[in-house]
């Protein structure tokens, strides 16, 4: 009987521990302090005047007069297989990105990796085409329901990236999906922008970084936990 009641709390005790090893592997890790810069910095380390801490967020001023320093900002650290969750707004024609997996080997972070494209759909001054409309895996993916906010107002987006399948969710709706080096995530790439850009999508770990497009952009509640 002893024996037994023994091993019944070893089991439990391993079960416990497993618990607790799944919860802390699941936990979510903040990005952002809401007071400062710290863990972030831009694409190449390029100069930049745009990025700076406001009211608790991160703030891309916009480059009215065309000759500002900018750059995109992104983590410095890396991830592969995660949930990422971000509140945004946007200003009135603005027009910016998140953008995942991203290595620092091309002129451009969105070379490197796939955007989850934020604009301002009923505003911008130009046409757009439904690739590029906010949620978007921009340049190959439209988003199937439209679930935007007006520009001004805070967006909710979360991004899971997990062993090649992609989701795209904003304001609590699944906006894209697609799985990346499928046949026919190749096929359309291959017929596409990015026909030229051979290393685009192609990390399967990278950083995460806030584009900087020249029009004012707000980001705030930014977090991430590993799957």
């Amino acid at each position: 009987m002893q024996t037994r009641l023994l091993w019944l709390f070893i089991a439990f005790l391993g079960s416990s521990l497993l618990y607790d090893a799944n919860a802390q592997h699941h936990q979510w890790i903040s990005l952002f302090d809401g007071k400062t810069l710290k863990g972030w910095r831009t694409y190449q380390n390029r100069p930049s005047g745009s990025w700076s801490v406001s009211n608790g967020a991160l703030y891309c001023k916009a480059n009215k007069e065309g000759n500002q320093q900018h750059a995109d900002l992104m983590t410095e650290g890396e991830f592969e297989n995660y949930e990422f969750s971000i509140d945004w707004k946007i200003a009135p024609k603005a027009n910016s990105g998140i953008i995942y997996m991203v290595n620092e080997k091309y002129g451009a972070s969105y070379e490197s990796g796939p955007e989850y494209q934020l604009i301002d759909d009923a505003g911008y001054p130009e046409k757009i085409e439904d690739y590029q409309k906010t949620g978007a895996n921009y340049a190959m993916d439209a988003p199937v329901v439209d679930a935007t906010r007006p520009a001004g107002e805070w967006n909710h987006t979360r991004i899971i990236v997990n062993k090649g399948h992609v989701a795209h969710w904003l304001n609590g709706k699944k906006v894209v999906e697609y799985e990346l080096w499928s046949d026919s995530w190749k096929a359309h790439k291959a017929a596409g922008k990015w026909k030229d850009k051979e290393g685009y999508g192609m990390s399967k770990m990278g950083h995460i970084a806030l584009q900087d497009h020249g029009g004012e952009a707000w980001f705030k509640n930014i977090k991430i936990r590993k799957l």
